[in-house]
């Protein structure tokens, strides 16, 4: 397995937990980083960081992005480990110019087989090739720091998050990224998934998936 991809399945993992705990911070980042990423995997990860705070940065227009594309769905309704996997992809398309766009939408596509439920590759390949298309034809973009766009090196990482007090507008600070939305109900029960195994397949939903 290639760096970026274990990177990417590393990503998934603490956006998810992340996610469960609404709690988009640099703690949360460290406590996953410190107890699954090993000794022997460091080269995965300065990639790992890129996509996780580059997400967090600009969640919620990732979001918005996602939802447009989306037939209707919420994002705060679809399935936990689907809408982290477009997340990331929603970054790398936008953000990473030397990743083609297809090479992260095909990725995006076998982790939702991988973690997601039988719906999930055509799920995510529906909404991220829409995305897609509308790359070729307008002007997407996200507001992200410059140390989100970048590759970190692991002393150079910088806090998701300081203190509650220090929440200000993203132009100032754009790490800022605290989400206290009230999770769906379906999904309150994936709070206490065990982060150290790939999140577990739910049973598959009704969804429009858009080809």
């Amino acid at each position: 397995m290639g760096n970026r991809r274990k990177s990417r399945e590393l990503a998934v993992q603490s956006l998810f937990f992340m996610d469960m705990n609404q709690k988009f911070t640099e703690e949360n980042l460290m406590l996953f980083s410190e107890n699954f990423i090993s000794p022997s995997q460091e080269d995965v990860r300065p990639f790992f960081y890129q996509l996780v705070r580059g997400v967090a940065c600009g969640r919620h227009e990732i979001d918005a992005l996602i939802e447009r594309f989306s037939d209707n769905w919420k994002v705060s309704r679809m399935s936990g480990v689907d809408r982290n996997i477009m997340r990331i992809a929603v970054f790398e398309m936008l953000i990473c110019r030397d990743i083609p766009v297809k090479v992260s939408i095909n990725e995006a596509v076998d982790l939702g087989k991988k973690f997601g439920t039988d719906e999930s590759g055509a799920f995510v390949n529906g909404i991220l090739d829409s995305i897609r298309m509308a790359m070729e034809t307008e002007s997407l973009s996200i507001a992200v720091g410059e140390n989100c766009r970048r590759i970190p090196e692991a002393p150079d990482i910088e806090p998701l998050v300081s203190t509650p007090e220090d929440v200000r507008s993203p132009s100032e600070h754009p790490l800022i990224v605290i989400d206290t939305e009230t999770l769906p109900a379906e999904e309150v029960s994936e709070r206490n998934a065990a982060i150290s195994e790939p999140p577990p397949k739910s049973k598959p939903r009704r969804r429009t998936v858009i080809r």
